[in-house]
C-alpha cells in the first residue's frame, strides 16, 4: 500500500510540469490560463525533482514511459523560456566600459504596496542608492505625504495618488519636459510619460506603466494589460528616439505579450544574459518572478542592475543605471517584428477601447 501511494505521488508530481506547460500554450487571455506564464522557473524545479525521483518507482510500463517523457519534455520547455535570463545566455545589452557621468541615468522603481507603512525604510534605500529618477507604484495620498521628503533633492515631480492600488509618483533630479498622466486603456489606471533630459542635454522618452494583471479579483482576462503594453510599444516603435519604458508591468519577462512588446517597440532587456532579478513576491522565495521591468532603446549600455533589499512591500525595488552610448547601436541587436507580430499587436489593441498615445 505504501509503495502504491508513493508511486501515485511521484506520478502526480511528474504530471504537474506537463499540465502547467500545456495550459499556457492555449492562446486565450483568461486569467487562469495566463497565470501559468508566471511560474516557469518553479515548474522547471518541480520537473527536475520529478525526473530525479522517478527512476526509484519506474516499472517499464507504457504509463511510466509516457509520464516520464511528458515530464522531461515539459521541463526542457520551461527551461527554454528561462535560459535567456541566466548568465548562460549572451547579454543583449553591452556593459558600459567608459565612465561618462553626464550621459548616465540611474532609476529606482519600487512598488510600495499601498498598506505598507515602512516609508522610512524606502527613503533610506533611496538615499543610499542615490538614483536620478524614482518611480513609486501603488502610492496613495499617505505615501505621497511621506515622499515629500524627496522633493528638495528631486525638484521635478509628477504625482497621481490613488487608493485603488494603482497610484503612481515620479520624482527626478533631471529635468522632466512636458510630463503628463495618461489613461490609455482603463479610466482609473494611470501611466506617466515625459521627456527626460540627461546632464549632457540629450533627451529621451520616459514611459512609466502599471497595468492591471489578469486575476479573479481584478480583470478576468489579460486583454487590458496586453493592450496597454502594446499601445506604448507601438508608439515607441514608430519613432527613432532614445526611450526607456519601466514600471510594474504585471507580466513576466518571458511571456508572449512581453516578448511581443519588445519586438514591436524594438527595445532591449538588460536582464537577458545576466539574471532574473525577480522582484515579486518579496516574502515568498519559491513564488517569486520578475514583475518590475526596464526596457530601453539600443543607444544605451548598462552600467549596473541590482535588486534592492526588502522594505515591507510585496515587491523588492530594482535599481538600474544606463549610459547613453550611441556607438553601441550597431553592436546591440534590437528585436524586430514581422507581419504576424503586427497582426497580433493590432488584434490585441483593437480588442479593448483605448486612447492613442
Amino acid at each position: 500500500m505504501l509503495s502504491e501511494t508513493v508511486k501515485t505521488l511521484v506520478v502526480t508530481l511528474a504530471l504537474v510540469p506537463a499540465l502547467a506547460t500545456a495550459i499556457p500554450l492555449v492562446r486565450k487571455t483568461d486569467w487562469w490560463i495566463r497565470l501559468f506564464d508566471f511560474p516557469r522557473l518553479q515548474v522547471a524545479v518541480i520537473g527536475v525533482a520529478a525526473l530525479a525521483i522517478y527512476p526509484w518507482v519506474f516499472e517499464y510500463s507504457v504509463v511510466d514511459y509516457t509520464v516520464l517523457t511528458a515530464a522531461f519534455a515539459a521541463t526542457l520547455w520551461q527551461l527554454h523560456w528561462i535560459l535567456p535570463y541566466t548568465p548562460l545566455a549572451k547579454k543583449q545589452v553591452m556593459t558600459a566600459r567608459k565612465t561618462v557621468p553626464q550621459e548616465r541615468v540611474r532609476l529606482l522603481v519600487a512598488n510600495v504596496l499601498t498598506p505598507n507603512r515602512r516609508a522610512p525604510d524606502l527613503l533610506h534605500l533611496i538615499e543610499k542608492a542615490d538614483p536620478d529618477v524614482v518611480l513609486t507604484l501603488e502610492s496613495d495620498a499617505w505615501w505621497e505625504q511621506q515622499l515629500t521628503a524627496l522633493e528638495p533633492r528631486y525638484p521635478y515631480c509628477l504625482k497621481c495618488p490613488l487608493n485603488n492600488l494603482y497610484g503612481m509618483h515620479l520624482y527626478s533630479r533631471l529635468e522632466l519636459v512636458d510630463p503628463e498622466i495618461r489613461y490609455l486603456v482603463e479610466k482609473d489606471i494611470p501611466s506617466m510619460h515625459a521627456e527626460l533630459v540627461l546632464r549632457s542635454g540629450h533627451r529621451l522618452e520616459l514611459h512609466c506603466l502599471h497595468p492591471v494583471p489578469p486575476s479573479p479579483t481584478q480583470n478576468e482576462t489579460s486583454a487590458e494589460r496586453d493592450a496597454e503594453l502594446l499601445i506604448v510599444g507601438r508608439a515607441v516603435g514608430q519613432g527613432n528616439r532614445s526611450v526607456i519604458v519601466t514600471g510594474d508591468l504585471n507580466d513576466v519577462a518571458w511571456s508572449r505579450t512581453t516578448r511581443l512588446f519588445r519586438k514591436i517597440s524594438g527595445l532591449l532587456d538588460p536582464r537577458i544574459g545576466r539574471g532574473l532579478f525577480s522582484t515579486f513576491h518579496a516574502e515568498y522565495p519559491f513564488l517569486r518572478w520578475p514583475l518590475d521591468h526596464l526596457f530601453h532603446s539600443d543607444d544605451f549600455t548598462l552600467v549596473s542592475i541590482r535588486r534592492l533589499p526588502y522594505f515591507g512591500s510585496d515587491h523588492f525595488p530594482i535599481l538600474i543605471e544606463l549610459q547613453h552610448e550611441p556607438r553601441a547601436e550597431p553592436h546591440q541587436q534590437a528585436p524586430s517584428a514581422d507581419a504576424e507580430d503586427r497582426r497580433r499587436m493590432h488584434e490585441k489593441i483593437n480588442a479593448v477601447a483605448h486612447t492613442p498615445l
